[in-house]
């Protein structure tokens, strides 16, 4: 016979499991519907050149904000190098598969240590801007999603989605070719501001470099995606992937979209 103490404790157990069986399909289903919202505000990034085959060359991803008409993505994804003889010019490609376009954009402004960088579309109508969200209440175990272009253009401009857990907000410090490069002032910053930077259990490549991470239910952008833990050599990002990935907390794009 069962004692009414261990009755309840069993009821109990069954009801909490029922209830977490319940919350998996309804987050699958948020997570599904936050998708078909953001991907119409992820584009490409890179430049067009007319006389160039193929004309679009593919260097990241991006993603519009406030007023849909500035895209934020990486500084190390916008090209250095145009050519104005050409007419080459810096832009995104918006749409999907091999409907695509291209859209010029002008740079605003560039945060290098954080490898930010704000563009602006030139003319057009505004994308559906992604809202960003608050990355100082971001909290580890956070189940997060970001959405780019893991194999650029070579499949046509198809958007992927990636599930990632919030494994560590990390302190980041960048490595160094030798020690001596290392010196007290540069050590003491560290000590003093540490730029703290979201480590991820999702599989990102380089073509996600830009992606916008977000809250899996709401769709709030709290980071973007810079880089990849690469195991052994940088060729074997693809082919033999580490699964880790960084994030640049969303606050300091708020931070970028305040500069003139």
């Amino acid at each position: 016979m069962i004692k009414p103490r261990a009755r309840r404790r069993a009821l109990g157990l069954c009801a909490a499991l029922a209830a977490l069986l319940a919350l998996g399909p309804a987050r699958a289903d948020s997570l599904v519907r936050t998708i078909a919202t953001v991907k119409p505000s992820v584009v490409g990034v890179g430049s067009f050149l007319k006389t160039r085959s193929p004309s679009v060359v593919f260097s990241g991803t991006g993603f519009a904000v406030a007023d849909g008409m500035s895209i934020i993505t990486n500084a190390h994804v916008v090209p250095s190098n145009l050519d104005a003889s050409k007419m080459e010019e810096l832009g995104v490609v918006v749409g999907a598969g091999q409907d695509v376009r291209f859209r010029a954009a002008r740079l605003v402004a560039l945060d290098r240590e954080h490898d930010l960088a704000h563009l602006r579309l030139v003319d057009g109508p505004p994308l559906p801007a992604l809202a960003l969200g608050d990355s100082r209440a971001a909290a580890e175990g956070q189940a997060l999603a970001f959405t780019g272009f893991p194999l650029g253009m070579v499949l046509g401009l198809n958007h992927v989605t990636h599930r990632a857990t919030l494994s560590a907000i990390t302190p980041i410090v960048m490595p160094s070719l030798s020690s001596r490069r290392l010196d007290a002032r540069a050590i003491a910053q560290l000590q003093r501001d540490p730029v703290k930077i979201f480590q991820l259990d999702g599989t990102a490549y380089p073509g996600n470099s830009g992606s916008p991470v977000y809250d899996a239910e709401s769709g709030a952008v709290l980071g973007v995606i810079n880089m990849v833990f690469v195991k052994g050599l940088k060729e074997t990002a693809i082919t033999s992937p580490s699964g880790i990935s960084y994030a640049v907390p969303v606050q300091y794009v708020q931070e970028l979209l305040r500069q003139k």
